[in-house]
């Protein structure tokens, strides 16, 4: 029999409807008609996750039948799940706890989008059980979210804080872009000081990646991403022209700093947050804590296998609400057994992700004490006063090639 792996500590819920769609997105998306209007698709989404909710569930039961620790974190990302109709959010947060279980004190996050026709009521939110508000910001001026793309203004980031924290909810982050296009220092030491200025509990900070999944063989019909529009492959090659690494470096050495100086932890190499306020449900993931996953383009992993549905919303639905009344079937998509080896990179490289970094002897065993040799040499990594080696700020931002070596 195969190994079952372990029972989920956290759940994430993948929806994927956007009004519109960014140019540099490459999460699964359906913008536009599909998520308003007469031909919106939300309504026959939430009926094939609801499905699937249950077969995951099932599943769980036949592997353990003992049952398992309700969920310390439920995490609707997106997509802008503030979209949904709170009831729905209500809904499916009670099918959650009635069938997976939730914690007393789990954390519960909602990805928004500032809008205003976009954010949904936050207090209704807070009744509905989310705990945590994190809101796309991406940038503050105006001009940079034209830039980007981006539908909502920078005063509405403003007026989605204030709301959030006027309904009481516990915890609210912010999410930014920098090496944005033709974003110079001086605007990006602006942006961060706006966006202190509304006094977050979180930010995420993430260098603008333009990747192509299409190239990358992730877009076929098991894939886990959808094929990138002509539009946007357009706009992403202009954008790559107006990028800069150097200036990426000063601009993620500055937040360093003045997060730093105003007491904010760097726990993770692009999120920081006030003390307590760390995203519980992406500390799992970097700590290879089992997870489970539901919607198109979703991931999951059990300690042992890690598992993804396809991104393409028909398949999803074709299989969990058949239109020929046959049985309901989990959705396409793929799974990949973790062997010991990689699963001994990975523990490394999400550990020295966090500011918490690895313990001093992962750095003699093989096939690693070379690359902590070579980092070590090279000003990349450090060693604590508790014997733990961690990323330097030089290193957080090569990161990419230490962690290409180790695996």
């Amino acid at each position: 029999m195969p190994d079952p792996g372990a029972p989920p500590v956290a759940l994430y819920i993948h929806i994927p409807f956007c009004v519109s769609l960014c140019p540099y997105c490459d999460f699964v998306v359906y913008p536009g008609a599909a998520a308003r209007g007469p031909a919106a698709r939300i309504d026959v989404f939430l009926a094939a996750l609801r499905v699937e909710l249950d077969l995951r569930v099932d599943a769980l039961e036949a592997a353990f039948p003992a049952g398992w620790p309700p969920l310390e974190t439920v995490y609707l990302g997106g997509g802008t799940p503030s979209l949904l109709p709170v009831g729905a959010i209500a809904d499916i947060l009670e099918r959650v706890r009635a069938r997976f279980g939730i914690a007393d004190g789990a954390e519960i996050t909602l990805e928004a989008n500032p809008g205003p026709d976009e954010r949904g009521d936050p207090v209704a939110l807070r009744a509905a059980g989310v705990t945590r508000l994190s809101i796309g910001a991406q940038a503050m001026s105006d001009l940079d979210l034209w830039r980007l793309g981006r539908r909502h203004k920078t005063a509405d980031i403003g007026a989605a804080v204030a709301a959030a924290r006027e309904a009481g909810i516990a915890s609210i982050s912010l999410d930014l872009l920098y090496d944005a296009p033709d974003l110079m220092l001086a605007d990006w030491i602006d942006t961060l000081e706006a966006a202190l200025d509304l006094e977050p509990d979180h930010l995420s900070l993430y260098a603008l990646t333009l990747d192509d999944p299409d190239a990358e063989g992730l877009t076929g019909p098991a894939g886990d991403h959808l094929p990138t529009k002509p539009g946007a492959r357009r706009w992403r090659e202009s954008a790559r022209r107006a990028q800069d690494e150097d200036r990426a470096a000063a601009q993620y050495h500055h937040a360093v700093h003045r997060l730093a100086d105003d007491g904010w932890r760097g726990y993770e190499i692009s999120n920081w947050a006030r003390p307590g306020h760390e995203s519980r449900h992406n500390l799992a993931y970097w700590e290879r804590r089992p997870y489970e996953a539901l919607g198109p383009g979703a991931h999951a992993f059990d300690g042992v296998t890690r598992r993804w549905s396809a991104a393409r919303l028909n398949g999803y639905l074709s299989a969990l609400t058949p239109a020929d009344g046959s049985a309901a079937r989990l959705p396409p998509g793929g799974a990949e057994e973790i062997g010991a080896e990689m699963a001994s990179a990975e523990a490394v490289i999400l550990g020295l992700r966090t500011d918490r970094g690895v313990p001093l002897s992962a750095a003699h065993e093989r096939p690693f004490s070379d690359v902590f040799g070579w980092a070590l040499a090279g000003e990349l990594l450090d060693v604590t006063d508790d014997d733990r080696v961690v990323l330097t700020t030089r290193g957080r931002l090569l990161s990419n090639e230490v962690f290409s070596r180790l695996y």
